[in-house]
């Protein structure tokens, strides 16, 4: 493999990219998984009727809030100064609720980490807020859907 790896530095250590020299660019990233859950457990959590109160909403916050944090909990990632994340909520089968997460900066490095990690805090939300009234919770399929990015026009 002739390709270096970017997060390691010429003696091999463990190191954070220098991005400062790269253009500045609108940059968009879509992730999403999928929490799975009996078909009771999903039908009040869709209704807000769960012990622990509504269970979306929390989640929803807790995955744009740890979008805003990524970096925080992720060694090398670049702190980022976030300039859009949501996250959305998608029943696709009985047992299934699809996350989707988007998030959106203009700046000189991606963003699909703080998607992925948007998505992996609101699918642990959820079962955080379910748990009590399901043991076979499951989370499954993280990962990017898409990663672009483009020339901001002035």
């Amino acid at each position: 493999m002739s390709e270096r790896l970017t997060h390691i530095d010429e003696q091999g250590k463990a190191a954070m990219v220098d991005v400062s020299m790269k253009p500045i660019l609108r940059r968009t990233a879509v992730a999403q998984g999928i929490f799975s859950a009996k078909k009771t457990t999903l039908d009040a959590l869709l209704q807000g009727d769960l012990p622990k109160g509504e269970a979306l909403a929390v989640a929803r916050i807790a995955g744009i809030q740890a979008a805003k944090k990524c970096d925080a909990l992720i060694p090398l990632c670049h702190p980022l100064p976030l300039e859009f994340a949501e996250v959305t909520f998608e029943r696709v089968s009985d047992e299934q609720l699809q996350i989707t997460a988007t998030t959106r900066i203009n700046g000189r490095t991606g963003i699909e980490m703080e998607a992925l990690t948007a998505v992996s805090v609101a699918a642990l939300t959820l079962w955080d807020m379910t748990k009590a009234i399901d043991k076979n919770l499951r989370i499954d399929s993280i990962q990017v859907l898409e990663k672009h990015k483009e020339t901001i026009e002035n």
